[in-house]
């Protein structure tokens, strides 16, 4: 199914029945990518008294509790309500769900102290079109299967310095996906400099920008320009896990 969009002053085409989904799957496997020290997500039965919500245990329906924690869990998508005073709803934080996405590769580069970063020049000269990305997905290499398995707790994985974020707002991005679980250093005594930064928070909050983390862009999508579908649960929370998925343009 071929459809035109017209946005901005440009045309494109996209083939909707070829989806790039670039979500990882939430599964109770302990092998799951996770982060943050929380527990592996746990899918049990519902038990009341004789009954049991389990078809192979005599139930007469699969009737299931799942607990999970968004942020450490699998993809999710967060608005400014993951950093601030005031409450802010995910689920109240989209106006529409589709954007213009551009898919960027970096190697993170290495610090002296041994921290890997995304920086500004990085960005700088990956991004191919500044004037029309609204969503930018960054990939990370190395990019093996093994990130959907990889326990990133006490890591230090790699993440985007504040000067980086800064450019980004300056061009107009609106959404960032990244492949790490977090844009921010794991440890860094609580300041989230590029979490702040991105949302402009407190003196400037942006309400309508999103951050998605723990995607995972398999390495046959090439870089380029594509349309973002956000599916997102309804969750009245911070954060909740989605499903981004991408359509080429053509």
């Amino acid at each position: 199914m071929i459809a035109s969009i017209f946005h901005k002053g440009k045309d494109y085409k996209v083939d909707l029945y070829k989806p790039i989904d670039i979500s990882m799957p939430l599964s109770n496997n302990p092998n799951a990518a996770s982060a943050w020290y929380v527990e592996p997500l746990k899918i049990t039965p519902v038990e009341n008294g004789n009954w049991i919500g389990d078809v192979n245990k005599g139930g007469s329906v699969n009737f299931r509790n799942i607990a999970f924690n968004p942020h450490g869990n699998g993809t999710h998508t967060e608005c400014v309500g993951h950093i601030s005073k005031e409450q802010y709803s995910i689920n109240q934080t989209f106006s529409r769900f589709f954007f213009i996405a551009e898919v960027i590769t970096i190697l993170p580069e290495q610090l002296e102290n041994g921290d890997y970063v995304i920086t500004e020049k990085q960005l700088q000269q990956v991004v191919s079109d500044p004037k029309t990305c609204e969503a930018l997905v960054i990939r990370t290499l190395s990019n093996g299967k093994s990130k959907l398995t990889m326990q990133y707790s006490n890591t230090n994985p790699p993440y985007i310095l504040k000067e980086a974020i800064t450019w980004l707002n300056e061009i107009g991005v609106e959404h960032i996906l990244i492949d790490m679980p977090s844009i921010d250093k794991e440890l860094d005594e609580g300041k989230l400099e590029a979490h702040h930064e991105f949302w402009e928070y407190p003196s400037n909050t942006q309400t309508h920008k999103t951050i998605t983390e723990f995607i995972y862009v398999p390495n046959d999508i090439e870089d380029g320009t594509y349309l973002l579908n956000f599916q997102i649960a309804p969750f009245e929370n911070d954060a909740t896990p989605s499903k981004p998925i991408l359509y080429k343009i053509y």
